[in-house]
């Protein structure tokens, strides 16, 4: 199963689109989602701040707003195949 952490903040509207792709990709994928929000923790905030929404996949790959769906396809199937 891949494992993604998507990185988000409460009142994002950015990150509510993200998570709609993610729960998309989640009816036709074998993942886990793992939401954290980054308000609770100041190195989070610094890292992510001006870039979430982000997923980070199990392999520490990320991908930064702005992606799609064919973007988030395309990196499953990597991780799929490897």
């Amino acid at each position: 199963m891949i494992s993604i952490t998507f990185y988000t903040t409460a009142g994002c509207h950015l990150c509510e689109l993200a998570e709609t792709l993610l729960n998309d990709l989640s009816l036709h994928h074998q993942v886990t989602i793992n939401p954290t929000e980054i308000g609770d923790d100041d190195d989070l905030v610094l890292r992510y701040g001006t870039t979430i929404p982000v997923v980070k996949f199990n392999d520490d790959s990320e991908l930064n707003w702005p992606f799609n769906h064919h973007d988030l396809e395309i990196k499953i199937g990597q991780l799929q195949s490897s």
